[in-house]
């Protein structure tokens, strides 16, 4: 299985990439944006979650990355149901997304149940 750490990166290049290909429009650059920040943001705090101190440190970490694909997650679809970009290529995309939300959340659940 690829690590996190590089899945993560990936989804945020693929963002990154998103973002410039979006029309030059005000709506599409605005909510562009927004994916540009969350979709990188995800990367930086599983890496900040990589190094955690503690295992406390390290759940929160992945409920900020949790937080940052559930947003991106928001403005794939909006960027979809507003017509700004199709579908098919955005599918791929916000694929991705979900199966990191499933990830994540896997292994959140798995590090709260081994504290309790």
């Amino acid at each position: 299985m690829k690590d996190l750490r590089d899945r993560t990166k990936a989804f945020a290049i693929r963002s990154v990439r998103l973002f410039s290909q979006l029309p030059k429009t005000v709506e599409s650059q605005v909510m562009g944006k927004q994916v540009l920040r969350s979709g990188t943001s995800v990367g930086a705090n599983y890496r900040e979650a990589y190094r955690a101190r503690s295992r406390e440190e390290f759940i929160a970490k992945l409920g900020d990355c949790l937080k940052e694909l559930d947003e991106s997650s928001y403005w794939f679809e909006l960027l979809e149901e507003t017509g700004i970009v199709e579908p098919a290529s955005i599918e791929p995309l916000h694929k991705e997304c979900n199966e990191l939300l499933a990830i994540i959340t896997a292994i959140a659940k798995k590090c709260k149940t081994t504290t309790s």
